[in-house]
């Protein structure tokens, strides 16, 4: 073992010191915001005040579409909190692309102050309940079991 094993082994015992577990390392990540910003103020508060944060390595706001992007080994609800603690209105990016929709204008994805080409993210589009509800009256209407039902005949 030559000098620089000798000096790693000795870093080694005395950085662990009794700690047998390693620190978790953050991942390398892009968070998204929606953070309502109306002036070069707005804007340079938030900047700054996303920037403080540790990991934080890029900043980038879109004042036209009220976005900031965050790029850095941080935590989404660190970003947010700290966003949040200008006095911003803010909250995590809810808007995909609307060909990633399957149905972009039902009620809960389409939403009018949504920059163009987005649509507001939905987890379930149409659930096969609300389809049932819809044929059950048309079924009900041709029962075999009420010959008084149809109508038509």
């Amino acid at each position: 073992m030559g000098v620089a094993g000798t000096l790693e082994y000795l870093s080694d015992l005395m950085g662990s010191s009794g700690h047998k577990h390693k620190k978790k390392k953050k991942q390398l990540q892009t968070v998204d915001l929606k953070v309502r910003m109306d002036c070069d103020g707005c804007e340079l508060k938030v900047k700054n005040a996303v920037s403080s944060l540790s990991g934080v390595k890029s900043v980038e706001i879109n004042r036209k579409q009220q976005k900031v992007s965050v790029t850095g080994y941080v935590e989404a609800n660190k970003v947010l909190k700290k966003a949040k603690s200008t006095g911003k209105r803010a909250e995590i990016w809810p808007y995909v692309p609307y060909n990633l929709v399957a149905q972009p204008y039902i009620a809960g994805a389409y939403d009018k102050r949504a920059p163009p080409g987005y649509v507001r993210k939905v987890e379930g589009t149409a659930t096969n309940a609300s389809v049932t509800t819809l044929e059950d009256p048309y079924i009900s209407m041709f029962s075999d079991d009420n010959p008084n039902a149809c109508s038509i005949m």
